[in-house]
C-alpha cells in the first residue's frame, strides 16, 4: 500500500510536468485541496506551492519529487521482497501453510512466471509509447498553461478519475477530501477487516459476489464522471456556437422561394 501510494504521488507529479492547461488547472485543483484543512490548511497550500499561486517555484519542487520518488519506490520494492522472503506469500486456496513442504520456492517458479508476465506488459507498453505516446492522453493539455484561462470542464487522466468522482460527488469540501484519502487508507486496513479463516476467495461465494458488485459500482462511478463531463463540454460548446456562428441573411430578396438554409444557418 505504500509503494501504491508513493507510485499515486509521482504520476501526479509527473502529470503536472508538460505544464499545459490540463496540467496546470489540475496542480491548483490538488493543492488547494489542502486549504480544506481547518487553521493550518492555508498555509500547507503555500508551502506546497513555494507562493501563493502555481508558478516556478511549484514545478521546480514536483520536478524535484518526480525524479527521488522513483528511488524511494525501488527501495519499498526491496522492502517488499525482503517481507515476501522472510514470510512467504498467500496462495489461491487462502488456506494456511502447516510445514515449508507445502510451499513453493521463489525461484524457479515464480521468477519465470514474472519474467514471462513482465515481458508481456512491456511488450503493451512499448507500443503506447513508440507509437501512440499521446493516445491515453487529453488532448487539451497540449494547449500551454495560462493562467487567465480555465478550461471548461477540468478532469484528470484516467488513473485519477475514480478519486475525482468521489471529490466531485460529495458538494461539502472538507467531507470530500476526506472521504477521497480515505477511499485510499482505508486499503491499509484490509488485513485486519478480514477476520475470515479462509483467506482465498475460492470457497467463498458470497466474497465473490460482493468483489464484483464493488467493482462494478467503481467502473459505472467512472463512466459516469466521463460522461457528465462529456456532456457539460457538449453543452458549452453549443452555447459557443449558437452565440457566435454567423446569422443568416434577413431579407428575403437574397434567398430564393426554394432555396434552404445552409449547414451553419441551420446550426444556429
Amino acid at each position: 500500500m505504500t509503494i501504491l501510494v508513493v507510485m499515486m504521488a509521482t504520476a501526479f507529479f509527473g502529470y503536472t510536468l508538460p505544464w499545459g492547461q490540463m496540467s496546470f488547472w489540475g496542480a491548483t485543483v490538488i493543492t488547494n485541496l489542502l486549504s480544506a484543512i481547518p487553521v493550518i490548511g492555508t498555509s500547507l497550500v503555500q508551502w506546497l506551492q513555494g507562493g501563493f499561486s502555481i508558478g516556478d517555484a511549484t514545478l521546480n519542487r514536483f520536478y524535484a519529487l518526480h525524479y527521488l520518488l522513483p528511488f524511494v519506490i525501488v527501495g519499498l520494492v526491496f522492502l517488499h521482497l525482503r517481507a515476501l522472503h522472510r514470510f512467504g506469500s498467500n496462495n489461491p486456496l487462502g488456506v494456511e501453510v502447516k510445514s515449508p513442504e507445502d510451499t513453493l520456492p521463489f525461484h524457479p517458479y515464480f521468477t519465470i512466471k514474472d519474467l514471462f508476465g513482465l515481458g508481456v506488459f512491456l511488450i503493451v507498453y512499448s507500443y503506447f509509447v513508440f507509437f501512440t505516446p499521446d493516445y491515453l492522453l487529453n488532448p487539451d493539455n497540449s494547449i500551454p498553461a495560462n493562467p487567465l484561462s480555465t478550461p471548461t470542464h477540468i478532469v484528470p487522466e484516467w488513473y485519477l478519475l475514480p478519486y475525482y468522482a468521489i471529490l466531485r460527488a460529495i458538494p461539502n469540501k472538507l467531507a470530500g477530501v476526506i472521504a477521497m484519502f480515505g477511499s485510499i487508507g482505508v486499503l491499509f486496513l484490509v488485513p485486519w477487516l478480514d477476520t475470515s479463516r479462509v483467506r482465498g476467495a475460492r470457497f467463498r461465494p458470497v466474497y465473490r459476489v460482493v468483489f464484483w458488485i464493488d467493482h462494478s459500482v467503481v467502473c459505472a462511478c467512472v463512466l459516469w464522471v466521463q460522461a457528465s463531463g462529456r456532456h457539460l463540454r457538449h453543452r458549452r460548446s453549443h452555447r459557443r456556437d449558437v452565440l457566435f456562428c454567423p446569422l443568416p441573411d434577413s431579407a428575403a430578396g437574397d434567398r430564393g422561394a426554394g432555396d434552404t438554409l445552409s449547414d451553419t444557418d441551420q446550426h444556429c
